[in-house]
């Protein structure tokens, strides 16, 4: 099972993640007002923080062309959008779009993730994650509302490509639980 730990604010938090074995380190930038939207300088810092094999994402909730320049520019391995931007050329990173209840599937992108609350934390109906991931030819990431105590389950309903945890392993919002952090690698990995 791939895992991606989002939401990180800390170049510490990323390598202790990725020492756990995240697969990816998810990054937001340009979300205000969210308590884990971090400066491009920050993001720069946190992906040069993690080592070859970790996939960095850089997430987005911005609606501006002239952000998504800005991110790209980054040259993160995935981006992770909610806005349904659209491309003359294909990008030269991964495109990871994000999913709710009544979204069509896309297919002009390189993964789905099914995440109803749209990075809110939510849990996710896993019933239709389940749908989404028998529907769709491309892979399909889980995310909202996982936690140590709920993943390993999720994974056995929904099957999907990984999962994706933000305030699952958090002690405060923003704020990175270590502990949290490696239980949940454990717990995906035991499914």
């Amino acid at each position: 099972m791939r895992i991606k730990c989002c939401g990180i604010t800390k170049p510490q938090d990323a390598r202790f993640a990725e020492a756990c074995g995240a697969d990816a380190i998810g990054v937001v930038v340009f979300s205000p007002p969210s308590v884990r939207s971090v400066t491009l300088k920050r993001a720069r810092e946190i992906f040069d923080a993690t080592g070859p094999f970790t996939t960095t994402v850089a997430v987005s909730h911005t609606t501006s062309h002239e952000d998504l320049e800005k991110i790209l520019a980054l040259r993160p391995d995935a981006v992770q959008l909610s806005y349904p931007f659209t491309f003359r050329e294909k990008p030269a990173t991964k495109v990871i779009r994000v999913i709710g209840w009544n979204d069509p599937l896309p297919t002009d992108c390189d993964a789905i993730i099914v995440d109803e609350s749209h990075g809110g934390g939510r849990a996710i109906d896993l019933s239709h994650a389940r749908h989404v991931v028998m529907s769709s030819r491309l892979p399909v990431i889980l995310a909202g509302g996982l936690t140590p105590e709920n993943v390993a389950d999720a994974i056995r309903q929904v099957h999907p490509y990984a999962v994706d945890v933000a305030s699952g392993i958090e002690s405060a919002p923003g704020v990175k639980d270590n502990s949290k952090i490696a239980a949940f690698i454990a717990a995906a990995r035991s499914a």
